[in-house]
Order: C-alpha cells, then structure tokens, then sequence
C-alpha cells in the first residue's frame, strides 16, 4: 500500500515494516542526532508491532497485518510560539480519542447495510455490536479508547518527551482481526463490526488531519479547550458521559457512580452513588456498567 492520503496529511510519514514500539521508535528519532527532520505532525505506522504496550504498563501481541500501529509528534506551543501550560497536556489524548472516534464513523458510513446476523455465538455478538439503536455506533471511552456499540477497536496511549517539548501520541486499531485474534472478549475489530475489509488508509489519514487540526485550534487559543471548541466536541463523542461507571483508582480504591462531565482539565467528573458527591477523576479504568 502507498498509503497516498496518509502521507499527504503528515508532515512526515514512514512506515515500518516491523516495530517493537512505534511510540518508542519515534521518541528516539524526535530525541536523536536527526531530531530536526522530525517536525510536528510526524507519524511512523507499522503493521507488525511486536511490543505494543497501553496504559499502567500493559502490553499485548497482536497478528502480524492486521492492526495499524501509529505514533504522531505534536509540539504543544501556541500561535505565538510560547509552550502550552503543562495543565493543556491532559486534553491531548481526548483530542486524538475524538479524532480516531469521527475516523472510525466515517468508515462504518462507507461500509454497506451491516450483514444479517448469523446463528449460535456469532448472531448474539452481531446483536450485540448493532446496539440498542439497531445500527453500528462509535464513540469515545474516557480517557482514550474508542469503542464500537460497546467493543474496543482502539486504544490511545500518549507520551510526554524526556525534556517536555513535544507529546508522542500512539495508537492502536483493529482492522481485520477475526474472532479468534482478538486480545479480550470485549475487543472488536472494523473488519468484524462492518463484515469487510476496511480502507486502512482512509481511516489513517482521516485520523491524522482531523487529530492535527483539532490540535491546531486547541493550540492557537493557548490551550483553552472551552475557547477552541475542543472540549464541546470531545464532549459530543464521549459516550461514557450519562453512564454508570465503576471507577478503579490507583491504590486499590473503587467506587460506582454517573459520568456527568468533563472538567476544565479534561479530567471525568462522577458523582458517586453511594455518598452523592462528585469526585473529578484525573487517571484510573473506567467500566461502562452497561456493558458487563
């Protein structure tokens, strides 16, 4: 694949053949000796990563031509060139969360009529995956996975530099795992929730332009994601806003409660069912209750 729309949305583009990391590989490159031929907006994407790894240090194998593994540079300085406060960092996964979000409903709209659910496992998982509306739906999981009516179909994990001058954003999507690839029982991939096989590269370079302009205007307004408009849209795409959730915080502590907003910060304010107060979450799993 030349991967021709990918390219001309990058500043930089270079896929890999192979990859342990691709957040790993562009860390070195943006740090190394040729850090200036590594401009903002630079991407490597492999098909074959063999050390992918997620948040709070998980990592996961996936086969070898079926998942898109991306890392993107972004340098967060505003208009004026000066750097972004270091409280603008938490809405950056949000950001390339709500970009890969629109990527993925724009490729279940290219798709056709979602096929006629079969028998036995595979007709509950179809039911399942059309969702109470009766179609395919997207959204973003807080803080950084998209979902598919429910499965996961990518997962975002971003990077600050060693010196704090750029942010690494990596991400994973599924695109033709099968049922018997899939890493969890509440994974998906696109080729199982539409029933083809997707253009990687429109999705990739839909992905890109819309994470980078996103990124432009939320930038230029020096990091006010209300000012931008950013953190309506984030908002917008959000399904985990409205759920009962089950929060999981460092130290072992959990509670149960509604995900009523988002804060100035990015972070997932829920009000907890148990004592009625809200308590604004910065970093912790998030389970949409609804889907256990």
């Amino acid at each position: 694949m030349e991967w021709e729309r990918s390219r001309a949305a990058a500043a930089r583009f270079e896929f890999l053949e192979h990859a342990g990391s691709t957040n790993d590989e562009l860390r070195l490159a943006v740090t190394g000796p040729d850090a200036s031929s590594w401009p903002h907006g630079s991407v490597l994407v492999t098909d074959d990563q063999t050390a992918g790894r997620g948040r709070l240090g998980r990592t996961w194998f996936a086969p070898s031509g079926k998942t898109l593994a991306i890392s993107l540079l972004l340098r967060p300085v505003s208009a004026d060139g000066a750097p972004l406060p270091p409280e603008a960092f938490g809405w950056i996964p949000l950001i390339a969360g709500a970009a890969m979000t629109e990527a993925v409903r724009r490729e279940l709209e290219r798709a056709p009529a979602y096929p006629a659910a079969g028998e036995g496992a595979d007709a509950s998982r179809d039911e399942a995956l059309l969702g109470p509306t009766g179609r395919l739906e997207a959204a973003l999981k807080w803080p950084n996975d998209v979902l598919v009516s429910g499965y996961k179909v990518c997962g975002i994990l971003s990077e600050l530099l060693p010196d704090a001058s750029g942010v690494v954003v990596g991400a994973g999507l599924n695109l033709t795992l099968d049922e018997h690839d899939l890493p969890t029982l509440t994974s998906t991939s696109l080729l199982l929730a539409t029933g083809r096989r997707p253009d990687a590269d429109a999705v990739l370079a839909d992905y890109l332009s819309g994470l980078l302009s996103m990124f432009e205007r939320y930038a230029a307004s020096g990091g006010d994601a209300e000012a931008s408009g950013i953190a309506d849209r984030v908002a917008s795409l959000c399904g985990t806003l409205g759920e009962e959730v089950r929060v999981e915080l460092p130290g072992d502590r959990r509670f149960v409660g509604t995900a009523e907003r988002l804060d100035e910060g990015g972070r997932l304010v829920v009000r907890e069912r148990e004592s009625d107060e809200t308590q604004a979450v910065a970093a912790g799993d998030i389970t949409h209750l609804r889907y256990e």
